[in-house]
């Protein structure tokens, strides 16, 4: 007896293979995440993470230009500031680092790409959270919010198309949305990091923002043990006026983002965090994996998994190797 339904036939050749992909992942897929340090002469190793550097401003927008001409279909830029304060004022000044990066992107790469920025004030608090503290403490969420939108009309007057609300603070997605209607950035788009887990995989991260963290985040980012909570998240920031909505991390999370995926109405964006790099990378530096092989299959099932789109510091790299692929 041999069997009559054979589904090996359609794996046969390569070009059988690509024929009937149920996924794919293309440059156009995928977002950057670039950092920029205040003060920087060249770019400094992030030692946590291979390959990722603190950009200085002038090597922030060689990188740009070469990943915008890789393909890739956006970049994510977040500020390294050379001092912190209680309110994390460096967020709004338009001298504030990353204000200024955003103005030196727009001016580089204009609307060839699409220029995200991340709207939170963890990389410029002196305790490193991601809000302002009230007498006790504790996060007041309500004056946070009116911070996130005087600094999201800083980042759309400095030039960004797209505005990252990630602190996790309720109603931050409202406010930011009044805020730029209000001043005259009624297009501009909002993509919210709805479901932000309180994840160990955020560690290389806290390097290459030169973090300054006391604590945890838990009282406002996610249980890892919740997975409905993060629908709900989302189907909040889709009410308060989100156009882009987001899972993060990713591939602890693909459950979870397969669950928003398939509620939302907008897209759906998954970020492959510092963590899920560095343990690939560390892999690969000891010969245990292959590279290129691994990092495409991780996107892949990313992808396979409802995101629409996907922030992954390989998103150069894998843009070029996926451009080859094509030719």
């Amino acid at each position: 007896m041999f069997p009559s339904d054979r589904p090996r036939r359609l794996r046969r050749t390569p070009a059988l293979r690509r024929l009937v992909a149920e996924t794919s992942v293309e440059p156009r897929h995928l977002v950057l995440p670039l950092f920029v340090r205040e003060g920087a002469s060249e770019p400094t190793p992030i030692s946590s993470m291979p390959g990722v550097v603190q950009h200085s401003r002038d090597s922030l927008r060689k990188a740009a230009v070469e990943a915008v001409s890789a393909g890739v279909g956006g970049l994510m830029l977040f500020g390294v500031p050379a001092e912190h304060d209680a309110t994390g004022s460096g967020a709004v000044d338009p001298e504030g680092v990353l204000n200024l990066a955003l103005s030196d992107l727009a001016a580089e790469v204009g609307d060839s790409t699409v220029l995200m920025a991340d709207t939170c004030l963890d990389e410029f608090t002196d305790h490193g959270h991601c809000g302002l503290l009230d007498a006790d403490g504790a996060i007041d969420n309500d004056r946070t919010v009116q911070v996130y939108g005087e600094m999201a009309v800083a980042q759309a007057t400095a030039g960004a198309h797209v505005i990252s609300p990630s602190g996790m603070m309720d109603g931050q997605v409202g406010v930011i949305r009044e805020s730029l209607d209000a001043t005259g950035f009624a297009d501009t788009a909002i993509l919210a990091y709805s479901a932000k887990y309180s994840s160990a995989f955020y560690g290389p991260f806290r390097e290459a923002v030169d973090s300054q963290l006391q604590g945890d985040r838990k009282t406002y980012q996610q249980d890892p043990a919740n997975g409905r909570e993060a629908v709900r998240e989302a189907d909040l920031d889709l009410a308060e006026g989100a156009d882009m909505v987001m899972v993060k991390p990713a591939l602890s999370y693909l459950d979870v983002l397969r669950g928003v995926a398939e509620q939302s109405d907008v897209p759906v964006a998954a970020y492959q965090v510092s963590g899920e790099y560095a343990m690939i990378e560390a892999a690969v530096e000891r010969g245990w994996l292959e590279r290129e092989r691994t990092v495409l299959e991780s996107l892949t099932s990313i992808r396979r998994a409802g995101a629409d789109l996907i922030l992954t510091y390989w998103a150069a790299d894998a843009a070029r190797w996926l451009g080859a692929e094509q030719r």
